[in-house]
């Protein structure tokens, strides 16, 4: 099973999403050909509402422990509640540069 479908099928499990978009973007960056090292979520649940962005984030990173343990090296997360991602339609989420540009990590 790839990394990506795994973190897709943990994540739905967790959060049962509205919305749910995980992308491999390592090769934006300076890995092997093939690493799935690099992932950009977007994550929409009623899980959470009342939540600040950085609770958002540990509840994600303690889902996906495993995987952050071991083969991912860098995850952007967008993360909504139903309320917040309707003033967002047709809104692209663009990750940040590689900063490791020049050197394979």
């Amino acid at each position: 099973m790839l990394i990506r479908e795994q973190i897709e099928e943990k994540l739905k499990a967790a959060f049962t999403p509205a919305y749910l978009e995980v992308v491999d973007e390592s090769y934006r960056h300076n890995v092997p050909a093939g690493s799935e090292s690099h992932f950009k979520v977007v994550l929409v649940s009623d899980r959470f509402t009342g939540e600040r962005f950085l609770n958002r984030h540990r509840l994600i990173y303690g889902t996906l422990s495993e995987e952050l343990a071991g083969p991912v090296h860098a995850l952007a997360l967008h993360t909504y509640t139903i309320k917040e991602w309707e003033g967002l339609q047709d809104t692209v989420f663009a990750s940040p540069n590689c900063r490791g540009a020049g050197s394979i990590a």
